[in-house]
């Protein structure tokens, strides 16, 4: 079963519309969905619909939450400071996969594992299941 670790950009695009793609995640029966307070709260403050806010409640309903450990990144990966605990609450989950948005930041990861979790833009992982 795959464990999925979602950004902050991915839950705040799966809940701006009803009728988003991404919501394809929720839908996977086979795949664990996780985050961390931290990404719920990036992607809370960005909404100012309270209908976009209630949507993104009613997911997170579905989602396991984790915190980023006390550590240093893995060796040979940087990131601005902002997306540490993103990537060290992926590790503590023991996701499979990293799902995120964020080109600017984890593009250059794309594709690649760091510490067992491959990198991937959502619509990317969701291609590849060909569900």
């Amino acid at each position: 079963m795959g464990r999925l670790f979602l950004d902050a950009n991915v839950l705040f695009s799966a809940a701006y519309r009803s009728d988003a793609g991404l919501l394809e995640l929720w839908k996977l029966r086979d795949v664990v969905l996780c985050s961390s307070r931290y990404a719920l709260e990036e992607a809370r403050v960005n909404f100012s619909n309270e209908g976009q806010r209630a949507r993104l409640v009613r997911l997170t309903e579905k989602v396991q939450f984790f915190d980023a450990a006390q550590r240093e990144l893995p060796r040979g990966v940087a990131l601005p400071e902002k997306d540490v605990p993103i990537l060290l609450a992926a590790i503590e989950s023991r996701a499979t996969h990293l799902l995120t948005g964020d080109v600017r930041h984890f593009g250059s990861y794309f594709g690649k594992r760091i510490e067992g979790i491959l990198v991937l833009p959502p619509g990317a992982y969701l291609r590849r299941r060909g569900d």
